[in-house]
This record gives structure tokens, C-alpha cells and sequence, in this order.
């Protein structure tokens, strides 16, 4: 039994136990003190260490948005591209029984230097480098999926890829300068743990590429992990993925089948006339819709060959000349003292000690100022200004139909133009558009003054902007047009001077080139002086002129606008202009089936494509044929398996729809004559490689026809303009 003596003699466990824990506290001191005052523990660089097994977060790339067409057709979108990298680093196989580096580099430079078109010793000199990895540029960089097929077949050791996006433009050159470009940047973030990562972003750099860049672009995402010593995401650790938000898609007001009317004629006036620039565009009347817009020199936005950044359509100012002449003359009707059947002297008035004169210097004697429209009578202009509106009277009409002032257009650089005047000569000249500055898109939209009874609407481009990942629509354009600007009876009377324009039958009559056979097209010329900064003078030669053209049709209800400018041909005037436009009415008329020509029955007709995977060749062969639509047929086998473009795209006649068969002896078509989109469109339905030398449209093609393709061949085409000049028509 215990006694009280021995309950309280002294228990010496809690000291052993505290001592002991002393002691481990010190030394879990000097752990700590060890860690953190000596760069390597236990012979670890804990630097190193640290660099190699971390956090990371890994960029989540988002899909650039497509631009489409009014037809739903892809104008540009994002295509996948390849860069070659190679694993170097030993530490990379580890304890894998297959190697995951490069083994043999000899070997492998050798076999990737014809496909990557690089030499062999410079691809070595790459694998030589004692890095973790490479990248095997310029040739490794931006390949096809073809490419990357082919190398992926050489079962090269420590070979892979790093998967990147690239602009694709799938017209080429085709509405460049609305469309614009994005091009792809690199750049080389370094990590906090000295680790290097090549970020790429696609920024677009003109046209609505620019404008709607962050919209087109939209978020990157991100992937955060823990990665072990040799770059590899540890198991079961955790993982924070923050997921992309993808560009939303843009559709446009563009129609396919319009621009390249438009294209067609402006390539042929390049060639033939060789001017300075030519701008020419279709719009919608009763909406302010840009149906096609093009000019040249222009370019194609997947290589860039790009002479000029401006976009001619909004970025050019310049004298616009006569054709300012419709809107003075809507000021005095609209003042109510204008007096078409008042008579006045042509041939030249004084205005202070400056002569203005009539392009037929002459003049006509004594006419209507109804027919000084007509003639484009400058000196009747002066008159009104004298007699029917002042300086003032003429500023405010200009100001008030949008001169001066920016349309707002979804495109960048938009410039406004000037219509300062002060001077009594400056007013008379500002008249008839000389000493004033304006934009083709300003023309555009104040014409729809009277093509729209008195109201002026604004044009656009952008018809829609779609979700890319749920097809909702986040935007949709309404129209936007003025409160009423100007009387019905002021339009009526402008729809007949407009139309004597057209279709008057004196020698005077200055729009008689512009006259279609049953068309009632209403419209104004315009010619102006080039004035040359250097000599601070106007040029006086022959074609040293800004010629212009501004109408619309039919004339009692008009649908359409169409406007063109071009500066300064090498010979011919306006002929150049003036063919162009007649050439691209008469299609749209056909194609929107607006004018019915009795003398032709060729009338241009749209097709939405069904699908035909599956079907009996000759007869889907049959069907096309039967609208005038051309079918390529690739292989001799009697069922449809692929088809370009797919079900639900437009076409229109005359078009190529290439489809093919079950069969796999497919031999090489004639291209002669084909752009270079069709050729482009050929080739990679088929699987070829293409290069292509000089632009226009095929010559020469390195693969004949008949023979049976295979993916191992590079087709090499020819191209050249199609219309070239000769001798004899440079001498016309």
C-alpha cells in the first residue's frame, strides 16, 4: 500500500521528457537554419530543384471567329498548322523501354530535311544543342497536317509537335481590303522558374480583322498543374482548368456572287488601263447593305503581297468632282428657286478673276439648266450659286447629307473629308466638287437620299454577330436611316435629271457609256483634276483625272447602288470605268433577277448544294449540269463518297462543285484557266501539296492531265493575268 511519503517524492519523467523534446526542438532548429541558409542540401541544388518541379499554368488557347459571307459561306477562318519539336534531353525516356528523345540525331536530320525543304547540317546543328528541346524552324514551323502525316510515318524517336492555328482565307484575293488580315505572332514568355514558353496570338492588323479584333479573338484559357522534374503533370495532383471562351463568328453583308462580279472587272480594267487605283462597290438601296466592294491594287490576305494599307473604300479623300453637282442641285429644289427651264449662257462665267469653264469650253449657247445637268454643265453650277443658294445655303445641304462627317462604317480609318469653302470661287468650284474632299462611302450613303424617298440611311457591313459555342446571336443589325432630308418631289425631279443622264440623246449628254439596253439606270459622271502636292498645281494631262460614277437602278423604285472611282489610267479616259460598271450591272441585274433581258437567256441563277455523299455520280453529275453549275468528277466510280463545297453552301452558275468517287485511280484534271482558289480547293479535297508562281490564273500545270495522283507529288502551277494586253489594243 502507498503511503503519503511516497506520493510525494518528486517524479522525474516530466524532465526526461522535456529535455528530449529540447532536444529535438533544437535540432528541428537547425534543420530549418540549414534550409534556409545553404543553396544545396544533401547535395540537392534545392534551385534546381525547384525550377523542376513546380506549378504551372499552361495557356488554353480560344478559336479565333469565322467571317461569313450573307450566304453563310466561310470567308476566313482559323486553320490548324503543326511546328516540329524535338525532345533532346535523355532525362525525357527515363526508365521508358521506348525512347521518347532523339537517339540518332545524324539519322534524323536526314530524313527530315527534305520534308521540312531545310539543310541537314543546319537541322543537326539544332539537335546538337544541349537544351531539353527545340523547335525545328523556319521549315517545322506553320506545316500541314499532310506534313505532319508524313514525318509522324518516319517513326522518328523524340519527334513531335506543338499544335498552333493560322489565318486561312479561303478566296484568296477577295475582298481584301474588306476582310482585311490577322497574323500570327510569337512571343517567348520566361516563367519565374527560368522556364521559356512560346505564346501565340493571332492579332488581326486590318479591315474587320481589325475592327472587331477582340471580338473575333475572344479569352484564352488556362490550365494550372503540378509538373515533375522532366515538364510531365505529377498524378492525382490537383488541376485548375479555367476553359477558353472561344470568337464569336461575324457574318457579313457581302454576297459571294456580287464581289466577284466586281473582282472581275476591276482585274480587267488593272490590266488593261493600269490605273493609279479604281475602287468600285454595290450596295443594297433600301438597306445600305455593302453587297461587294473591291479595288486594286489589292491583295491576298494569306501571303500579304500587300502594296498599300489603305482601304479605298472609306481611306481615300479626293476631289469627287460632277458628281457633287446632285446634291446642289437638291439644295436649290429644296430651297424651292430652282427653275429647270430658266436658260443661262454656257461655255465659261468669271468669278472674281478666276474663268470657270464647261469641259466643251465652247458651251452650247443658251440652255435649260434642266439640260446643264445633263451636259454637266459647270457654269450652270455657278449660276445657281449665284442666283438660286448661297454659301450658306450650300455647307448646311452638304453637312446635312453627310459630307465632312465620318458614315461609321465597321471598318478602321475612316476619314471624313473636307467641305471648307470661303472664297467666292472656292463656293463655285465646291459645287460642282472641286476644292472639296469626300469618301466613296460617303457618296454611297448620301445616293440613298433618293433611292430611299427623301431618307438617308446608313451603310454597314455587319449583318450579325454570332456565339461560336451556343449560335446565339449576340448582335443583329437594324437599320438606321435620317428623319425625312428632302422631299418626294425633289426626288422625282433628281430621278429624271439623273436619268437624262443616262439616256439622252444630245451630243451634250455625258453619261450615254453607262446606257444598258432596257435597263432604266439613273446616275451622274464625274471628272476631276489630280492636284499634285509636289508642284501644288492640277496636273493638265489627258487622263491626269479622278473619273467617278454614281447610280442606281431601276429608276422608279430603285434596289440597287453603284458607285466607282478611278484615278489616273495610263490611256482611255473613263472607258475603263465605264465598261466595268456596265459589265457588273448587267450581272447583278441577271442575278438578282431585277431587269429580264429578252436577248439573252443566260440569266445567273443561286443554288444552295444539297448533299450528295452516297449518290449516283452520273446522275448528281446530271442535276449540276442542269443549272449550269460545272462538276470536276475525281475517279471513275459510280458513287459520290466527297464533295466541295458541302451540303448547305451557295453556289452560283457556272461554278465548280468537285466531287469524288469510290474509286481510288483519280487522275489529274485539266487546270488550265482555273483561279487560284479552285485550285486550292482541288488540291486539298485531294490531299496534294501545291506551290503556285505568279498571280491570275492557271497556264501551266506540272502534273498532266490523265495522269493517276498520288500524295507524294507537288503539283507547281503557272499562273498569269487573264486578260492580257496586246500591241493593238495598247495603240486603241
Amino acid at each position: 500500500m502507498k503511503t503519503r511519503k511516497n506520493l510525494n517524492q518528486p517524479w522525474k519523467y516530466p524532465k526526461r521528457l522535456f529535455k528530449v523534446f529540447l532536444v529535438f526542438i533544437v535540432l528541428l532548429f537547425f534543420q530549418f537554419t540549414y534550409l534556409a541558409l545553404f543553396p544545396t542540401i544533401y547535395g540537392i541544388n534545392m534551385k534546381e530543384f525547384a525550377k523542376q518541379r513546380n506549378t504551372v499554368a499552361k495557356k488554353l488557347y480560344a478559336a479565333r471567329g469565322n467571317i461569313y459571307d450573307r450566304d453563310n459561306n466561310i470567308l476566313a477562318l482559323n486553320a490548324t498548322s503543326y511546328t516540329v519539336i524535338a525532345y533532346l534531353s535523355e532525362s525525357r525516356t527515363g526508365s521508358s523501354k521506348v525512347p521518347l528523345h532523339v537517339v540518332d540525331k545524324e539519322m534524323t536530320a536526314e530524313k527530315l530535311a527534305p520534308l521540312l525543304n531545310m539543310d541537314k547540317e543546319y537541322i543537326l546543328s539544332l539537335l546538337n544543342k544541349k537544351a531539353y528541346q527545340v523547335e525545328l524552324g523556319p521549315g517545322g514551323r506553320g506545316i500541314s497536317e499532310l506534313k505532319k502525316e508524313e514525318i509522324e510515318q518516319l517513326k522518328l524517336p523524340g519527334i513531335s509537335f506543338i499544335e498552333t492555328h493560322k489565318r486561312n482565307y479561303t478566296n484568296g484575293d477577295f475582298a481584301s481590303y474588306i476582310l482585311g488580315y490577322a497574323k500570327q505572332y510569337e512571343e517567348v514568355v520566361e516563367e519565374e522558374n527560368g522556364n521559356k514558353e512560346i505564346i501565340y496570338k493571332i492579332i488581326g492588323e486590318l479591315g474587320i480583322e481589325q475592327k472587331y479584333n477582340d471580338i473575333l479573338s475572344g479569352e484564352d484559357g488556362k490550365l494550372i498543374y503540378q509538373r515533375d522534374r522532366f515538364g510531365y503533370k505529377i498524378p492525382d495532383t490537383k488541376e485548375t482548368r479555367i476553359d477558353p471562351i472561344n470568337g464569336n463568328d461575324i457574318y457579313l453583308t457581302l454576297d459571294a456572287s456580287i464581289q466577284r462580279f466586281i473582282e472581275a472587272e476591276i482585274k480587267e480594267v488593272a490590266k488593261k488601263y493600269n490605273p493609279n487605283w479604281m475602287q468600285l462597290t454595290v450596295m443594297d438601296a433600301k438597306t445600305g447593305a455593302i453587297l461587294g466592294s473591291g479595288s486594286t491594287p489589292s491583295f491576298d490576305p494569306n501571303i500579304r503581297n500587300i502594296v498599300n494599307y489603305e482601304n479605298p473604300l472609306v481611306s481615300y479623300i479626293y476631289e469627287p468632282g460632277s458628281i457633287m453637282k446632285i446634291y446642289t442641285f437638291i439644295c436649290a429644289l429644296e430651297k424651292g428657286t430652282y427653275n429647270g427651264n430658266e436658260t443661262y449662257h454656257s461655255g465659261s462665267i468669271k468669278v472674281g478673276d478666276t474663268t470657270i469653264s464647261d469641259w466643251n469650253r465652247k458651251g452650247w449657247g443658251y440652255i435649260t439648266y434642266d439640260k446643264g445637268f445633263e451636259y454637266s454643265s459647270n457654269v450652270g453650277v455657278v449660276n445657281l450659286l449665284q442666283k438660286a443658294i448661297d454659301k450658306n445655303d450650300l455647307k448646311q445641304c452638304l453637312e446635312k447629307f453627310g459630307f465632312g462627317e465620318k458614315t461609321g462604317i465597321e471598318l478602321p480609318r475612316e476619314m471624313s473629308g473636307t467641305i471648307n469653302f470661303n472664297y467666292p470661287v472656292e463656293v463655285a468650284t465646291a459645287g460642282y466638287g472641286q476644292g472639296i474632299t469626300t469618301t466613296a462611302i460617303q457618296q454611297l450613303q448620301a445616293l440613298t437620299l433618293i433611292s430611299n424617298n427623301g431618307k438617308m440611311i446608313n451603310p454597314y457591313l455587319v449583318e450579325k454577330i454570332v456565339h461560336s459555342d451556343t449560335n446565339r446571336v449576340i448582335y443583329q443589325h437594324q437599320k438606321q436611316e435620317t428623319e425625312q432630308l428632302i422631299s418626294m418631289a425633289t426626288v422625282n425631279k433628281m430621278k429624271e435629271l439623273m436619268y437624262n443622264v443616262i439616256h439622252g440623246k444630245d451630243a451634250g449628254t455625258t453619261g450615254t457609256a453607262y446606257k444598258i439596253s432596257g435597263f432604266d439606270i439613273i446616275g451622274k459622271t464625274g471628272t476631276s483634276q489630280v492636284y499634285d502636292v509636289d508642284s501644288k498645281r492640277y496636273l493638265t494631262g489627258t487622263n491626269d483625272h479622278i473619273y467617278s460614277f454614281a447610280g442606281m437602278f431601276p429608276k422608279e423604285d430603285p434596289k440597287i447602288i453603284i458607285y466607282g472611282a478611278m484615278k489616273k489610267p495610263t490611256w482611255g479616259q473613263s472607258a475603263g470605268l465605264s465598261k466595268a460598271i456596265v459589265n457588273v450591272i448587267k450581272n447583278v441585274a441577271k442575278y438578282l433577277n431585277i431587269f429580264s433581258d429578252k436577248e439573252e437567256n443566260n440569266t445567273i441563277l443561286k443554288y444552295q448544294l444539297p448533299s450528295y455523299i452516297n449518290k449516283n455520280t452520273n446522275q448528281v453529275k446530271e442535276e449540276l449540269m442542269s443549272k449550269r453549275i460545272i462538276p470536276i468528277i475525281l475517279g471513275e466510280g459510280d458513287k459520290i463518297i466527297k464533295q466541295f463545297p458541302n451540303n448547305n453552301n451557295t453556289v452560283i452558275s457556272y461554278d465548280k462543285v468537285f466531287l469524288v468517287t469510290n474509286n481510288n485511280n483519280i487522275k489529274m484534271p485539266s487546270i488550265i484557266g482555273w483561279s487560284r482558289s479552285e485550285i486550292i480547293n482541288l488540291c486539298n479535297l485531294l490531299g496534294i501539296e501545291y506551290e503556285f508562281e505568279g498571280y491570275g490564273y492557271a497556264t501551266n500545270q506540272s502534273i498532266k492531265e490523265g495522269t493517276i495522283l498520288n500524295k507524294d507529288e507537288i503539283l507547281m502551277v503557272t499562273l498569269e493575268e487573264k486578260f492580257v494586253l496586246t500591241e493593238d489594243e495598247a495603240e486603241e
